[in-house]
Protein backbone atom coordinates (compact mmCIF):
# COMPACT_ATOMS: atom_id res chain seq x y z
CA UNK A 1 0.00 0.00 0.00
CA UNK A 2 1.36 3.39 -1.00
CA UNK A 3 1.14 6.00 1.76
CA UNK A 4 1.11 9.71 1.06
CA UNK A 5 1.34 12.83 3.21
CA UNK A 6 0.14 16.41 3.04
CA UNK A 7 0.98 18.70 5.97
CA UNK A 8 -0.01 22.29 6.65
CA UNK A 9 -2.10 24.72 8.68
CA UNK A 10 -5.03 24.86 6.27
CA UNK A 11 -5.84 28.19 7.86
CA UNK A 12 -8.50 28.01 6.54
CA UNK A 13 -9.01 25.26 3.92
CA UNK A 14 -9.55 26.68 0.44
CA UNK A 15 -9.69 25.43 -3.14
CA UNK A 16 -5.91 25.49 -3.44
CA UNK A 17 -5.68 23.06 -0.54
CA UNK A 18 -8.44 20.96 -2.06
CA UNK A 19 -6.55 20.73 -5.35
CA UNK A 20 -3.39 19.65 -3.50
CA UNK A 21 -5.19 17.01 -1.43
CA UNK A 22 -7.23 15.67 -4.35
CA UNK A 23 -4.05 15.37 -6.42
CA UNK A 24 -2.27 13.56 -3.60
CA UNK A 25 -5.18 11.19 -2.97
CA UNK A 26 -5.22 10.20 -6.63
CA UNK A 27 -1.58 9.06 -6.41
CA UNK A 28 -1.68 6.90 -3.26
CA UNK A 29 -3.67 4.18 -1.55
CA UNK A 30 -3.72 5.96 1.82
CA UNK A 31 -3.33 9.68 2.46
CA UNK A 32 -2.54 11.27 5.82
CA UNK A 33 -3.23 14.98 6.18
CA UNK A 34 -1.64 16.62 9.22
CA UNK A 35 -3.24 19.85 10.43
CA UNK A 36 -0.82 21.92 12.50
CA UNK A 37 -2.30 24.06 15.25
CA UNK A 38 -1.19 27.07 17.23
CA UNK A 39 -2.95 28.82 20.13
CA UNK A 40 -5.53 31.56 19.50
CA UNK A 41 -6.05 30.68 15.85
CA UNK A 42 -9.51 31.47 14.52
CA UNK A 43 -10.90 29.26 13.08
CA UNK A 44 -9.26 26.79 15.49
CA UNK A 45 -7.45 23.71 14.23
CA UNK A 46 -10.12 21.32 15.52
CA UNK A 47 -12.68 23.02 13.28
CA UNK A 48 -10.29 23.12 10.31
CA UNK A 49 -9.65 19.39 10.69
CA UNK A 50 -13.38 18.76 10.82
CA UNK A 51 -13.87 20.74 7.60
CA UNK A 52 -11.12 18.80 5.82
CA UNK A 53 -12.71 15.51 6.83
CA UNK A 54 -16.03 16.69 5.43
CA UNK A 55 -14.51 17.95 2.18
CA UNK A 56 -12.34 14.82 1.80
CA UNK A 57 -14.15 11.92 3.55
CA UNK A 58 -11.66 9.30 2.31
CA UNK A 59 -8.50 10.79 3.81
CA UNK A 60 -7.06 10.38 7.30
CA UNK A 61 -6.89 13.72 9.11
CA UNK A 62 -4.50 14.16 12.04
CA UNK A 63 -4.37 17.28 14.21
CA UNK A 64 -1.12 18.07 16.00
CA UNK A 65 0.40 21.02 17.82
CA UNK A 66 2.90 23.20 15.99
CA UNK A 67 5.78 23.42 18.52
CA UNK A 68 6.75 26.82 17.13
CA UNK A 69 10.23 28.18 16.44
CA UNK A 70 10.97 25.73 13.63
CA UNK A 71 9.64 27.48 10.54
CA UNK A 72 11.84 26.56 7.57
CA UNK A 73 13.61 23.77 9.48
CA UNK A 74 12.87 20.80 7.21
CA UNK A 75 14.96 18.38 9.26
CA UNK A 76 12.93 19.14 12.40
CA UNK A 77 9.62 18.74 10.56
CA UNK A 78 10.76 15.46 9.02
CA UNK A 79 11.61 14.08 12.47
CA UNK A 80 8.35 15.43 13.90
CA UNK A 81 6.38 13.87 11.05
CA UNK A 82 7.94 10.44 11.69
CA UNK A 83 7.02 10.82 15.35
CA UNK A 84 3.40 11.63 14.44
CA UNK A 85 2.99 8.88 11.83
CA UNK A 86 5.25 6.26 13.39
CA UNK A 87 6.98 5.93 10.03
CA UNK A 88 7.84 7.91 6.93
CA UNK A 89 5.38 8.21 4.02
CA UNK A 90 6.22 6.93 0.56
CA UNK A 91 5.40 10.26 -1.05
CA UNK A 92 5.02 13.76 0.39
CA UNK A 93 2.96 16.30 -1.56
CA UNK A 94 3.52 20.04 -1.19
CA UNK A 95 3.06 23.25 -3.08
CA UNK A 96 6.12 24.75 -1.39
CA UNK A 97 9.77 25.25 -2.25
CA UNK A 98 10.82 23.49 0.94
CA UNK A 99 9.21 20.27 -0.34
CA UNK A 100 12.40 18.78 -1.80
CA UNK A 101 14.38 19.20 1.44
CA UNK A 102 11.49 17.97 3.55
CA UNK A 103 11.16 14.82 1.43
CA UNK A 104 14.91 14.23 1.44
CA UNK A 105 15.03 14.28 5.26
CA UNK A 106 11.99 11.98 5.33
CA UNK A 107 13.69 9.65 2.87
CA UNK A 108 10.75 9.62 0.46
CA UNK A 109 9.62 11.00 -2.91
CA UNK A 110 8.32 14.53 -3.30
CA UNK A 111 5.61 15.53 -5.75
CA UNK A 112 5.25 19.29 -6.08
CA UNK A 113 1.73 20.42 -6.97
CA UNK A 114 1.10 23.83 -8.55
CA UNK A 115 4.09 25.58 -6.98
CA UNK A 116 3.30 28.90 -8.69
CA UNK A 117 -0.42 28.76 -7.73
CA UNK A 118 -1.52 29.04 -11.35
CA UNK A 119 -4.53 26.75 -10.89
CA UNK A 120 -5.91 28.51 -7.82
CA UNK A 121 -4.40 31.91 -7.08
CA UNK A 122 -5.32 32.02 -3.41
CA UNK A 123 -3.72 31.78 0.04
CA UNK A 124 -4.96 31.31 3.57
CA UNK A 125 -3.72 34.81 4.44
CA UNK A 126 -5.88 36.34 1.72
CA UNK A 127 -8.94 34.46 2.94
CA UNK A 128 -8.42 35.47 6.56
CA UNK A 129 -7.99 39.13 5.61
CA UNK A 130 -11.16 39.26 3.50
CA UNK A 131 -12.98 35.91 3.29
CA UNK A 132 -16.00 37.25 1.39
CA UNK A 133 -13.80 38.65 -1.36
CA UNK A 134 -12.55 35.11 -2.08
CA UNK A 135 -15.92 33.40 -1.59
CA UNK A 136 -15.61 31.23 -4.71
CA UNK A 137 -12.49 29.58 -3.25
CA UNK A 138 -14.31 28.26 -0.17
CA UNK A 139 -16.38 25.12 0.35
CA UNK A 140 -19.85 25.41 1.93
CA UNK A 141 -18.72 24.35 5.42
CA UNK A 142 -16.06 27.08 5.43
CA UNK A 143 -18.45 29.64 3.98
CA UNK A 144 -20.83 29.02 6.86
CA UNK A 145 -18.11 30.16 9.27
CA UNK A 146 -17.27 33.35 7.38
CA UNK A 147 -20.75 34.40 6.22
CA UNK A 148 -21.93 37.69 7.72
CA UNK A 149 -24.92 37.12 9.99
CA UNK A 150 -27.61 39.76 10.43
CA UNK A 151 -30.39 39.08 12.93
CA UNK A 152 -33.77 40.81 12.72
CA UNK A 153 -35.60 40.98 16.05
CA UNK A 154 -38.68 42.73 17.34
CA UNK A 155 -42.05 42.38 18.99
CA UNK A 156 -44.92 40.54 17.32
CA UNK A 157 -46.39 42.02 14.16
CA UNK A 158 -43.64 44.61 13.74
CA UNK A 159 -42.46 43.41 10.33
CA UNK A 160 -39.48 41.26 11.29
CA UNK A 161 -40.25 38.47 8.83
CA UNK A 162 -41.08 40.91 6.04
CA UNK A 163 -37.79 42.77 6.50
CA UNK A 164 -35.82 39.51 6.74
CA UNK A 165 -37.27 38.25 3.46
CA UNK A 166 -36.80 41.61 1.72
CA UNK A 167 -33.13 41.75 2.74
CA UNK A 168 -32.50 38.18 1.62
CA UNK A 169 -34.05 38.97 -1.75
CA UNK A 170 -31.99 42.15 -2.12
CA UNK A 171 -28.71 40.34 -1.36
CA UNK A 172 -29.74 37.21 -3.29
CA UNK A 173 -29.12 34.98 -0.30
CA UNK A 174 -30.89 32.75 2.21
CA UNK A 175 -32.84 33.61 5.34
CA UNK A 176 -33.62 31.60 8.47
CA UNK A 177 -37.29 31.35 9.54
CA UNK A 178 -38.37 31.70 13.17
CA UNK A 179 -38.49 28.20 14.61
CA UNK A 180 -40.46 29.36 17.65
CA UNK A 181 -43.36 30.28 15.42
CA UNK A 182 -43.23 26.88 13.73
CA UNK A 183 -43.27 25.24 17.16
CA UNK A 184 -46.26 27.34 18.25
CA UNK A 185 -48.18 26.61 15.05
CA UNK A 186 -47.69 22.88 15.62
CA UNK A 187 -49.21 23.24 19.07
CA UNK A 188 -52.20 25.03 17.55
CA UNK A 189 -52.58 22.31 14.95
CA UNK A 190 -52.58 19.75 17.76
CA UNK A 191 -55.49 21.57 19.38
CA UNK A 192 -53.49 23.39 22.08
CA UNK A 193 -54.68 26.88 23.05
CA UNK A 194 -51.33 28.62 23.43
CA UNK A 195 -52.96 31.71 24.92
CA UNK A 196 -53.58 29.76 28.15
CA UNK A 197 -50.84 27.17 27.67
CA UNK A 198 -48.36 26.67 30.53
CA UNK A 199 -45.03 26.96 28.78
CA UNK A 200 -42.02 25.11 30.18
CA UNK A 201 -38.38 26.16 30.25
CA UNK A 202 -37.27 23.02 28.41
CA UNK A 203 -39.44 24.06 25.44
CA UNK A 204 -37.63 27.38 25.18
CA UNK A 205 -34.26 25.63 25.47
CA UNK A 206 -35.29 23.37 22.60
CA UNK A 207 -36.49 26.32 20.51
CA UNK A 208 -33.26 28.26 21.09
CA UNK A 209 -31.07 25.29 20.16
CA UNK A 210 -33.10 24.38 17.09
CA UNK A 211 -33.00 27.99 15.89
CA UNK A 212 -29.20 27.81 15.88
CA UNK A 213 -29.20 24.40 14.20
CA UNK A 214 -31.38 25.76 11.40
CA UNK A 215 -29.17 28.83 11.14
CA UNK A 216 -25.95 26.83 10.82
CA UNK A 217 -27.51 24.57 8.20
CA UNK A 218 -28.68 27.43 6.01
CA UNK A 219 -25.44 29.38 6.49
CA UNK A 220 -23.77 26.94 4.09
CA UNK A 221 -25.92 28.32 1.27
CA UNK A 222 -25.28 31.97 2.10
CA UNK A 223 -24.13 34.42 -0.53
CA UNK A 224 -21.57 36.13 1.72
CA UNK A 225 -24.35 37.33 4.04
CA UNK A 226 -27.60 35.88 5.33
CA UNK A 227 -30.46 36.95 7.54
CA UNK A 228 -32.04 35.43 10.64
CA UNK A 229 -35.65 36.04 11.63
CA UNK A 230 -35.01 36.09 15.43
CA UNK A 231 -32.40 34.37 17.61
CA UNK A 232 -31.91 32.72 21.01
CA UNK A 233 -31.79 36.09 22.77
CA UNK A 234 -35.33 36.74 21.55
CA UNK A 235 -36.26 33.29 22.85
CA UNK A 236 -34.91 34.29 26.29
CA UNK A 237 -37.12 37.39 26.26
CA UNK A 238 -40.14 35.29 25.27
CA UNK A 239 -39.31 32.93 28.15
CA UNK A 240 -39.50 35.90 30.49
CA UNK A 241 -42.85 36.84 28.98
CA UNK A 242 -44.49 33.42 29.24
CA UNK A 243 -42.77 31.76 32.22
CA UNK A 244 -42.37 34.95 34.22
CA UNK A 245 -38.64 34.61 34.91
CA UNK A 246 -35.38 35.08 33.05
CA UNK A 247 -33.79 31.81 31.91
CA UNK A 248 -30.02 31.68 32.36
CA UNK A 249 -29.97 28.44 30.37
CA UNK A 250 -31.60 30.01 27.32
CA UNK A 251 -29.47 33.15 27.72
CA UNK A 252 -26.33 30.98 27.79
CA UNK A 253 -27.33 29.50 24.43
CA UNK A 254 -27.75 33.04 23.10
CA UNK A 255 -24.32 34.06 24.40
CA UNK A 256 -22.63 31.37 22.28
CA UNK A 257 -23.66 33.10 19.07
CA UNK A 258 -22.50 36.45 17.68
CA UNK A 259 -24.03 38.45 14.86
CA UNK A 260 -22.47 41.16 12.76
CA UNK A 261 -25.57 43.31 13.22
CA UNK A 262 -28.98 43.28 14.88
CA UNK A 263 -31.91 45.10 13.29
CA UNK A 264 -34.65 45.91 15.81
CA UNK A 265 -38.03 46.62 14.21
CA UNK A 266 -40.01 49.40 15.84
CA UNK A 267 -43.62 48.80 16.93
CA UNK A 268 -45.34 51.76 15.26
CA UNK A 269 -47.02 49.77 12.47
CA UNK A 270 -50.61 48.48 12.97
CA UNK A 271 -50.94 45.18 14.80
CA UNK A 272 -52.37 42.23 12.87
CA UNK A 273 -53.71 39.22 14.76
CA UNK A 274 -53.18 35.97 12.85
CA UNK A 275 -54.56 33.60 15.47
CA UNK A 276 -51.13 32.77 16.92
CA UNK A 277 -49.75 36.10 18.11
CA UNK A 278 -49.89 36.96 21.79
CA UNK A 279 -51.32 40.46 21.42
CA UNK A 280 -50.69 44.13 20.81
CA UNK A 281 -50.58 45.03 24.49
CA UNK A 282 -47.04 43.74 25.01
CA UNK A 283 -45.40 45.13 21.88
CA UNK A 284 -44.01 48.23 23.58
CA UNK A 285 -42.72 46.13 26.48
CA UNK A 286 -41.03 43.70 24.08
CA UNK A 287 -39.41 46.51 22.11
CA UNK A 288 -38.09 48.01 25.34
CA UNK A 289 -36.72 44.64 26.50
CA UNK A 290 -34.88 44.15 23.22
CA UNK A 291 -33.43 47.64 23.54
CA UNK A 292 -32.28 46.93 27.10
CA UNK A 293 -30.71 43.54 26.37
CA UNK A 294 -28.97 44.54 23.13
CA UNK A 295 -27.54 47.63 24.82
CA UNK A 296 -26.53 45.85 28.04
CA UNK A 297 -24.67 43.18 26.11
CA UNK A 298 -22.84 45.70 23.93
CA UNK A 299 -24.17 44.14 20.73
CA UNK A 300 -24.18 46.02 17.41
CA UNK A 301 -27.78 47.05 16.73
CA UNK A 302 -29.91 49.69 15.11
CA UNK A 303 -33.61 50.53 15.28
CA UNK A 304 -35.46 50.44 11.95
CA UNK A 305 -38.82 52.12 11.47
CA UNK A 306 -41.11 53.67 8.91
CA UNK A 307 -42.72 52.10 5.86
CA UNK A 308 -41.64 48.78 4.40
CA UNK A 309 -39.53 50.57 1.80
CA UNK A 310 -38.01 52.93 4.38
CA UNK A 311 -37.07 50.04 6.64
CA UNK A 312 -35.42 48.12 3.81
CA UNK A 313 -33.50 51.18 2.62
CA UNK A 314 -32.36 52.04 6.14
CA UNK A 315 -31.30 48.47 6.87
CA UNK A 316 -29.28 48.23 3.66
CA UNK A 317 -27.52 51.49 4.46
CA UNK A 318 -26.52 50.19 7.90
CA UNK A 319 -25.32 46.88 6.50
CA UNK A 320 -23.21 48.53 3.80
CA UNK A 321 -21.72 50.85 6.39
CA UNK A 322 -20.83 48.17 8.93
CA UNK A 323 -20.11 44.94 7.00
CA UNK A 324 -17.51 44.25 4.31
CA UNK A 325 -19.05 41.95 1.71
CA UNK A 326 -16.57 42.16 -1.19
Amino acid sequence: MTRGLVIGKFYPPHRGHKFLIDTAAAHVDHLDVIVCSRPKENPPAALRAKWLKEIHPDIHVIRRKDPGGHDGDSRFWADYTREILGTAPDIVFTSERYGDDFARYLGCRHICVDLDRTTFQISGTQVRENPRKYWEFLDPCVRAFYAARVCVVGAESTGTTTLTKDLAEHYETVWVPEYGRTYTERLHQAGVNTFVYHWRTDEFVHIARQQQVDEDRLARDANRIFFCDTDALATAIWHQRYVGTWSDEVAEIADRRRYDLYLLTNCEIPFEQDGVRDGERIRQWMTQRFTEELTKRGLPWVLVKGSREERLTGAIQEIEKRIVLR
